[in-house]
C-alpha cells in the first residue's frame, strides 16, 4: 500500500529498526526490491534521485512505481531524493510521490531553513512528507580517507533547523558518503545520538552501501530509522549478469531473470539487517 513516509518512519523511531530506501531505475529493480521486502513483511521506500533522471524521468518513475505501490502488500513511500529545485519537488508531489528530500545543504543555514520551510508547508497540503539535508554528505569517489567533520551536521543546529523547518526526517552528516567506498568510513555515532535525542526525529544515513553490519547496526541504535541503499544492488544487479554470462546465457531476456534474482536477494539481506 502507498504511504506517507511518516508512517512509515516514526514506528521505526520508537521501534528501534531502520527502514532501507533503494534507488530503483528500472521496473525490474523495483519489482526485486519489492518482492523482497513482502518476503519479510516489512516497509520499505522506493526512490530515485535527481541526478539520475537521465537514466529514467520523473514521469516515466512516477508510472512504473506507484501502481506497484498502491498493489503491495506492505507499506511503501514513493520518495524523490536529493532534489534541489523547488519547482522540481513540485513536480513529484503532483506526480503522487509521498515523499521528497529537499536537499538545500550548499546552502547557507538561514537560506536553507527558509527553502525547506516554504516546501514543508506545501508539501504537506499534498499530504506528503519533506525530508531535509543538513550538512555535507559528498560522494565517496571525490574522497581520499577520511572525511572533514568539520561538514558533519551539528546537534545544536540540527535542533534550531528542525523547530524552524517542520521537516518529517532529517538526512544528517556523520562521516559517510555516497557511492563505492575508496576508504573505510569512520561514521560518528555520538554525534547521531546527540542529534537523535535534540530533533526527536527519524534520522536518514546516506551512503549506506558499503557499510558493515556492524556500523549499520550501531546506527540504528543511536537513532537512524531510514538507511539509503543503491551502490549494493546496483553491483548486484551487475553480479547478475555476470552469473547469466557464466552459465553460457547471451539473449537479453534469459540474463534478465538473474539480474532480478540477484537485485532481490541482495535487497532482502539489507532489509533483514535493518529490522534486526
Amino acid at each position: 500500500m502507498l504511504v506517507n513516509l511518516k508512517e512509515i518512519l516514526e514506528p521505526a523511531r520508537t521501534g528501534g529498526y531502520a527502514v532501507g530506501h533503494f534507488n530503483v531505475l528500472t521496473m525490474l529493480m523495483a519489482r526485486g526490491v519489492l518482492e523482497a521486502a513482502e518476503e519479510l513483511g516489512a516497509p520499505v521506500i522506493l526512490g530515485i534521485e535527481e541526478k539520475q533522471l537521465s537514466m529514467c524521468p520523473l514521469e516515466d518513475f512516477s508510472y512504473f512505481v506507484l501502481p506497484l505501490a498502491k498493489r503491495a502488500k506492505v507499506p511503501v513511500a514513493v520518495h524523490f531524493d536529493h532534489v534541489r529545485t523547488f519547482d522540481r519537488a513540485i513536480e513529484a508531489l503532483k506526480y503522487g510521490f509521498t515523499s521528497v528530500n529537499y536537499d538545500c545543504s550548499e546552502e547557507t543555514f538561514d537560506e536553507n531553513v527558509w527553502r525547506v520551510a516554504e516546501l514543508v508547508h506545501t508539501a504537506h497540503a499534498y499530504g506528503a512528507a519533506i525530508e531535509a539535508q543538513l550538512g555535507f554528505v559528498p560522494e565517496a569517489a571525490d574522497v581520499r580517507g577520511g572525511i572533514d567533520p568539520a561538514t558533519f551536521t551539528d546537534p545544536e543546529e540540527a535542533r534550531i533547523y528542525v523547530e524552524r523547518t517542520k521537516v518529517d526526517a532529517l538526512g544528517v552528516a556523520v562521516g559517510t558518503a555516497h557511492g563505492e567506498y575508496l576508504f573505510r568510513p569512520n561514521v560518528d555515532y555520538d554525534r547521531i545520538k546527540a542529534i537523535a535525542d535534540v530533533t526527536k526525529l527519524p534520522l536518514v544515513l546516506h551512503g549506506g552501501s558499503g557499510l558493515s553490519d556492524r556500523d549499520l547496526r550501531r546506527a540504528i541504535q543511536n537513532g537512524v530509522g531510514k538507511i539509503n541503499i543503491f551502490t549494493d544492488i546496483n553491483i548486484a544487479g551487475g553480479q547478475g549478469v555476470i552469473q547469466a554470462l557464466g552459465a553460457g546465457k547471451n539473449l537479453y531476456t534469459d540474463i534478465l531473470p538473474y539480474v532480478a534474482h540477484s537485485i532481490r536477494v541482495q535487497a532482502a539481506e539489507k532489509i533483514r539487517l535493518l529490522r534486526g
